[in-house]
């Protein structure tokens, strides 16, 4: 039985799980907590990794037992992070994750620069503050020597791959770094012909030219681990869930977690010179127009604990409400928005009459802002002329019995719930599969059963009417 090793190094946590390479049995799992936080230092990933690995291999065996049976593995993980390393293969300063919204001017800066289209035309996306091309901005003009220090820029599964096949600051082959497409494509500086060095000096302000960035490696190349393992390219998060639940032209993925996401199976390159739909590349050769949002599962967690309740007990209220919560409104940017572009909004709450303001209503308000969200990024996908059939919902809030509920109120299209599962990790160990073999595998997901379409009117016309 050869065995597969599928790595989720996401924003909260690192998640491990190994697979039978040839019916997609999980064999083992493992698990540990990222620290909290929009600057990280990459080191506490990196022994997350190591405590996740030694959970898979069980209490008593060290980190490295749980590879000594791996015949392939990738690494999957957070987009657009800022890994900024020296010469000498050290991280310089904490990386800026994607959540890290300091870099809000410098986007508006680079785009005031170089011109939305341009970067539309050259890169698929225009900056906001989640890319990684602002963050360097960001570096050049508040801490100038360090932007001086940096020889290589990487993203958080480039650097961990680079780490977990024995590179570092012991070994420092700044050349053995790589990627794939679906994360390099979250930069702003690479484009369908490759890295961009001009924009990337731009952004640095000064000659980039001799910068290592990661070799971007195609869906079915790969590289040697240590004793000749093979590894895959790895992925962003949403392309290595987009594998992991084996989505197909045709399919729309909304994604319900820290951040709330959705994007779409294509096989064509967008270019959005509005900068709403970010035009990402997925780890199958094709693409995954996207839209993200800063508030999602947080925002029901918040008003849960406003509401004193535990998530069934607001799932039920929330139910126990009419569709529009009669007329109260939730825009939950708590946090800044990056859907649409407000990177210092704040939620705000309307409609309140004494009839409306119930916790019922305010419980169901809370959902149908999260989701009205997302609708309206879906709506901004299909504008770039993608045609999506179905939803497929997942993340942890996806569970809920109101979020599905009201999801089929919110969407125009049929939603499927598949079975909860770390599907970020899944999709590394399908990667991995894919290097070991050269066939994607056909690995089935566990859908339950489709929620009924049953939208309502009125729900998004009411959220829209305060929308910029």
């Amino acid at each position: 039985m050869a065995l597969v090793m599928g790595v989720d190094s996401s924003t909260q946590s690192c998640k491990v799980v190994v697979r039978d390479a040839v019916t997609g049995t999980v064999v083992r799992t493992g698990r540990a907590p990222h620290p909290a936080g929009t600057e990280v230092d990459p080191e506490a990933w990196w022994a997350a990794l190591q405590e996740a690995l030694a959970d898979a291999a069980g209490a008593s065996a060290a980190s490295g037992a749980a590879m000594d049976d791996i015949a392939s593995w990738s690494v999957g993980g957070q987009q657009h992070g800022m890994v900024a390393l020296d010469e000498a293969g050290r991280v310089i300063r904490p990386a800026l994750l994607w959540n890290d919204t300091r870099s809000a001017s410098a986007a508006a800066d680079l785009v005031s620069e170089l011109g939305a289209e341009q970067f539309s035309i050259r890169t698929g996306v225009v900056p906001v503050a989640s890319f990684t091309v602002t963050k360097l901005r960001w570096l050049a003009d508040h801490e100038p020597g360090n932007a001086a220090r940096v020889a290589a820029v990487a993203l958080p599964h480039d650097w961990l791959t680079w780490r977990l096949r024995g590179y570092g600051p012991e070994d420092p082959r700044l050349d053995e770094l790589v990627t794939d497409r679906s994360d390099a494509s979250g930069t702003g500086y690479w484009g369908a012909d490759g890295y961009d060095r001009e924009i990337l000096s731009l952004a640095l302000r000064r000659d980039a030219s001799g910068i290592v960035l990661p070799r971007v490696l195609a869906p079915t190349e790969h590289v040697t681990g240590k004793d000749g393992v093979i590894v895959a390219p790895g992925a962003g998060d949403n392309a290595g869930a987009a594998l992991g639940l084996g989505a197909r032209r045709g399919d729309a993925v909304v994604s319900i977690g820290t951040s709330g996401t959705v994007f779409a199976v294509t096989d064509t390159a967008v270019h959005d010179a509005s900068g709403t739909v970010a035009g990402f590349a997925d780890a199958a050769g094709g693409w995954l127009p996207l839209i993200a949002t800063l508030n999602a599962a947080r925002v029901m967690d918040a008003t849960a604990a406003l509401l004193g309740v535990d998530h069934a007990t607001f799932s039920e209220l929330a139910l126990d409400a009419e569709p529009g919560a009669g007329g109260l409104v939730l825009q939950p940017w708590f946090e800044g928005e990056r859907t649409p572009n407000l990177p210092d909004a704040t939620a705000t709450l309307f409609g309140m009459t004494l009839a409306s303001t119930t916790r019922e209503n305010l419980a169901r308000a809370a959902i149908e802002g999260v989701l009205c969200g997302l609708a309206y990024g879906l709506d901004a996908i299909r504008r770039q002329g993608v045609s999506p059939t179905r939803i497929l919902l997942i993340g942890g809030a996806a569970q809920s019995r109101a979020v599905q509920t009201i999801a089929a109120q919110v969407f125009d299209l049929p939603v499927v719930v598949p079975e909860p599962q770390e599907y970020v990790a899944l999709g590394a160990a399908a990667q991995a599969v894919w290097a070991l073999t050269g066939v994607r595998p056909e690995w089935a997901t566990g859908e339950a059963a489709p929620v009924p379409v049953a939208c309502v009117p009125g729900i998004r016309e009411q959220y829209a009417v305060r929308l910029p």
